[in-house]
């Protein structure tokens, strides 16, 4: 019977995450740039200026939400900057070569506007409970409030799929990696590790989105700056030959490259297909989970939106693309690993002592932080469906299938988890879709307003 329901899921893994699938969610994201008059590139300064800028100059948020605006954005890259930044990326170019990176920029630049619609939305038809004050939104809500009661079934299946996915991207597909990265690097055995996992994570998600976004302010930038000046450093190093890094990037995204050492070598069809589904994996513009921790914030929801566009800019623009260069600048692709393998290999070479220990100990805090939004991501998805009440329960679930995943069992629950991660974009990229001028009204809005000196609520 598992055999069987492995097959089929293997069957339908390769439909999900097939071109078809990965050209639906790249003209999405294609769709939405157009729709919205390419406002990621030609207001990328405003962005700035209204996100980081308003940060950092201590403006006062707006009221309504339950946290800040940089802490939901915080939350929602403790979710993305993780193992695809590290490990998928290292996959994509050891499978794709060179040229995947390419693939994975474009994805990128159309999935800033898909992450721009999906926080935008997410906030702007949130539920907030009179009674609780507890902010419930995202994608369910979105489809339900945004395009009718009649879609609803719609929404359900988001949640239902969004619930069980969580258990394989955010929990034991993390939780696998963080203990692997113990037991090489510290040797600490997989069991112990898993408890100890269980328990860092225990104190946080069961103190609710307030916990877990404070904790993500905290570690997320720091551990991403580390990790970028660490990266910097090997690039500066090799400065000589980032040129010719950027040409091998450019050259095999239309080129085929030859097999040497161990690298088997990828024709242009690997490089496009490894390239949009890793970049995917990485920011994962399109898959919506982001809208719910982004209808937390206090913000209004163009301005909310922009805080996508950096979110996926940062995962995937500069911190991916700094992984993929310390990879080719240090010559580690033919020694034909992959994975974190390769990463670790990479930086090893461009920082003799320390680069592969930092690697490892970056897959930890990443894949910790990870493993905290995607429990939240998990139940607020099954509370839309079955009520408040399935929120404890979903957390001790969480919890238990966080040690299952660090010890390295079931492995068909991890597969189909992995399925369902791909099926529960599609209700999503429907919503965005139907909603593109929603979306487009929204931010004209926005903009006559702070075009014509009147300005929005909270300016």
């Amino acid at each position: 019977m598992a055999d069987a329901l492995l097959a089929f899921n293997d069957w339908l893994n390769s439909i999900v995450w097939g071109p078809p699938f990965m050209i639906l969610l790249v003209g999405t994201g294609l769709y939405l740039t157009v729709r919205l008059g390419f406002f990621q590139f030609t207001h990328l300064g405003h962005a700035w200026k209204h996100t980081f800028g308003r940060y950092l100059s201590k403006t006062k948020e707006e009221e309504g939400g339950s946290i800040t605006s940089f802490q939901a954005v915080a939350s929602a890259m403790a979710a993305t900057i993780g193992v695809g930044n590290i490990a998928g990326v290292s996959t994509a170019i050891a499978l794709g070569g060179p040229g995947a990176v390419f693939w994975m920029w474009l994805t990128a630049l159309v999935g800033m506007a898909t992450k721009f619609g999906e926080a935008s939305l997410g906030l702007k038809y949130r539920e907030i409970d009179e009674k609780t004050g507890e902010i419930s939104g995202g994608v369910m809500y979105y489809i339900e409030k945004g395009l009718g009661p009649k879609w609803k079934p719609l929404a359900v299946i988001y949640g239902l799929l969004a619930g069980i996915a969580a258990f394989g991207i955010g929990c034991m597909v993390q939780a696998n990696t963080a203990a692997h990265a113990f037991e090489t690097g510290f040797g600490v055995p997989p069991y112990i590790s898993g408890i100890v996992i269980v328990i860092l994570v225990a104190l946080v998600t069961l103190g609710g989105i307030k916990r877990i976004a404070m904790t993500a302010e905290r570690i997320v930038p720091i551990m991403a700056i580390i990790y970028i000046i660490a990266a910097l450093i090997i690039v500066i190093m090799n400065i000589s030959s980032l040129g010719w890094a950027f040409g091998q990037i450019f050259y095999y995204a239309f080129n085929p490259i030859s097999a040497t050492g161990g690298f088997a070598g990828a024709g242009v069809a690997a490089a496009v297909r490894y390239g949009i589904a890793r970049g995917i994996f990485s920011n994962e513009a399109g898959l919506g989970a982001a809208s719910i921790v982004h209808a937390q914030a206090k913000n209004t929801p163009t301005r909310q939106g922009m805080w996508g566009i950096w979110e996926t800019f940062i995962d995937t623009i500069v911190v991916c693309t700094m992984t993929s260069l310390v990879i080719i600048l240090t010559g580690a692709i033919p020694t034909g690993t992959t994975g974190a393998e390769l990463a670790s290999t990479a930086f090893t070479r461009g920082l003799p002592g320390p680069g592969g220990m930092l690697v490892l100990i970056s897959l930890i805090l990443f894949s910790y932080t990870t493993m905290l939004t995607w429990n939240f991501y998990g139940e607020k998805s099954w509370e839309y469906i079955f009520g408040r009440g399935v929120v404890l329960p979903y957390r001790l679930l969480f919890l238990g299938f966080l040690y299952v995943g660090a010890i390295g069992g079931l492995v068909l629950i991890w597969d189909i988890a992995d399925t369902m991660n791909g099926l529960m974009a599609a209700p999503n990229l429907i919503a965005l879709l139907v909603l593109a001028g929603v979306l487009a009204k929204e931010k004209n809005e926005y903009l006559t307003g702070f075009m014509g000196k009147i300005k929005p609520p909270g300016e």
